[in-house]
């Protein structure tokens, strides 16, 4: 049996968007990362690096990717930068895979 294109098929929005977040999940520090601050509020990057076996610039890497994707965002905490997840942006990641 072959499996025939559907001429019809379109990208819809979140079929767009998908990719970008998936890139930006696809690394086990970065997954980390998400998973530090889903237990704690906010998190500072000296944080992660205390938790991971990673350098400060490398965990600073992984921070951009994750911000770049929406996934996390800085927030002020004191006179200190935080990063804190942004749950509307998990949630349409988890929303997108559930509609696969």
């Amino acid at each position: 049996m072959k499996c025939l294109p559907n001429k019809s098929l379109r990208l819809s929005k979140g079929d767009k968007i998908l990719p970008k977040l998936c890139r930006a999940i696809g690394h086990d520090a970065r997954v980390q990362i998400v998973k530090m601050l889903l237990q704690k509020e906010r998190c500072m990057c000296n944080d992660f690096v205390e938790a991971l076996p990673l350098s400060q610039s490398t965990v600073s890497q992984h921070i951009k990717v994750l911000k770049d994707a929406g996934l996390i965002m800085q927030v002020k905490h004191s006179s200190k930068a935080c990063y804190a997840l942004n749950h509307d942006t998990l949630k349409q990641l988890r929303t997108l895979i559930v509609g696969l």
